[in-house]
């Protein structure tokens, strides 16, 4: 058969998307069976060499059409829901991940004011605690979301959000600090997180990544908005008045993102017999490889957001240029977050993974190591932001590229859940190491530069398990 005639089976077998708007939420069952079925005789319908395949995809396809739909009607890959809920995601990571990234702020606020009695290995328990909440929730949230869809996860979140924000406002001690900053605003952002992204991931396959990428860099704005905002608040508002402002914010914000966010998973309940946990996920190698990779990456990741303002300000920047330095490192990330993905639905989400975390840490050890001047800081601080922000963007595509449908929310949750207690150890032990070489930033440096470098090899080990063949886009 020729091109032509090719083509025109094709559409014949294969009709193009019809709007999102009338497609139905799909069972996983029917989500599997499509997938199976309609992948099977596109095998065979694809070289168009005889006539008798021709004829068996057509009764076979006659007969899958009344029992599923295609394919391309699970994952419209575009339309009106499905863009509608990717920016309802960005506008859900903008206030959560955004906000939780600037923790940098506040770690220099705290040492020049209400805790300056404490080192800041202490203070940054804070955030570290943050990080791990937020982290460790996603095992269960993700589970959640499985059996409930996104939306009650959201309100509670957004509630959570909230008054976690308004009690920080008022607090004066460090266990205060601790339990409102650290723990209940981990959780919010945990709630609005997680749906939010696993949302995405039901609307797109072929452009998962991009869509996924386009609401990462949600976080990276809020990363850059922030950290100025809260400074210019502080000053002219206090400190109480400004952390008040940003929980309204963050309200108007995640209401219209829970109102924005649908999933096309229909809601399936697990069974009372079903663990929270499954523990079969952690038997798939190449799984765990890239769990593995991502526990020593999270380990050193966030150190430069915690501690990029306070060095700034040992090198003779001043307050408000320091404050910058976060900005301008969470700017790169919102370019990280957008460039790498896009450029990987067609050259392989692994293929541009691996090479972001390493130069991750390459940036760390090199860059940070001798930036003195401010122009030097700075173009660290950009070069790290672009690398590190691609890292958060194309981790979660990974990980649904190598699970079911099914298990995406699962296998997301139980990669941060594990994350979570490196994340947690990361910021502390940067500042016992700041201690014990009396204000020297270099072991800090090192060890952040390190960990992130070395993590890289065991995505790469989890990627060559998959195909040797580097040429691959995968």
């Amino acid at each position: 058969m020729n091109r032509t005639s090719c083509t025109f089976l094709s559409h014949k077998f294969f009709p193009p998307n019809p709007p999102d708007a009338h497609l139905p939420s799909m069972s996983a069952v029917d989500l599997e069976k499509c997938d199976t079925l309609l992948d099977d005789s596109r095998t065979k319908l694809g070289g168009c060499t005889t006539a008798s395949y021709i004829s068996q995809d057509r009764t076979e396809l006659s007969r899958a059409s009344t029992v599923t739909p295609s394919l391309d009607d699970v994952y419209p890959d575009g339309g009106l829901n499905a863009w509608i809920t990717v920016f309802g995601a960005f506008l859900a990571l903008l206030c959560t991940f955004g906000q939780l990234t600037s923790f940098g702020t506040f770690q220099s606020w705290y040492a020049e004011h209400q805790l300056q009695h404490l080192s800041p290995s202490t203070i940054s328990w804070i955030g570290s605690l943050q990080l791990w909440v937020f982290f460790f929730s996603g095992g269960f949230v993700g589970r959640l979301f499985d059996a409930y869809g996104p939306h009650v996860l959201m309100i509670l979140g957004t509630v959570i959000l909230v008054v976690s924000t308004m009690i920080t406002s008022i607090c004066t001690e460090y266990y205060q600090y601790i339990l409102c900053q650290g723990v209940l605003f981990g959780l919010g952002v945990g709630l609005l997180f997680y749906p939010s992204l696993a949302a995405i991931s039901t609307h797109f396959r072929k452009y998962r990544a991009t869509a996924l990428g386009i609401a990462m860099a949600g976080s990276g704005v809020g990363g850059v908005i922030y950290p100025i905002m809260f400074r210019r608040l502080f000053v002219t508002c206090g400190f109480a008045w400004g952390v008040r402002i940003s929980g309204f914010i963050g309200l108007a914000l995640c209401i219209a993102a829970t109102f924005m966010i649908s999933s096309r998973l229909a809601n399936s309940r697990p069974k009372a017999s079903e663990p929270w946990l499954d523990l079969k996920h952690l038997k798939d190698i190449t799984f765990m490889l890239l769990v593995i990779g991502s526990v020593f990456v999270s380990l050193g990741l966030f150190v430069p957001n915690f501690y990029i303002v306070s060095y700034a300000t040992e090198h003779n920047l001043s307050p408000s240029l320091a404050f910058t330095v976060l900005a301008v490192l969470n700017g790169g990330g919102i370019l990280g977050r957008l460039a790498p993905p896009c450029l990987s639905d067609a050259l392989g989400r692994f293929n541009l993974l691996i090479p972001s975390a390493f130069l991750a840490g390459l940036c760390t050890l090199v860059f940070w190591s001798f930036a003195k001047t401010t122009a030097e800081i700075m173009l660290y601080a950009i070069l790290y932001g672009f690398f590190s922000g691609a890292f958060n963007a194309l981790i979660i595509p990974c990980i649904a590229q190598i699970s079911d449908i099914r298990e995406i929310g699962v296998r997301i949750g139980i990669l941060y859940s594990i994350i979570s207690f490196p994340s947690l150890c990361g910021g502390p032990a940067a500042g016992e190491l700041l201690k014990l070489q009396h204000g020297s930033y270099e072991g800090m440096i090192a060890f952040s530069g390190a960990a992130v470098a070395f993590g890289s090899l065991f995505m790469l080990w989890s990627r060559l398990r998959i195909s040797s063949k580097f040429l691959v886009a995968l």
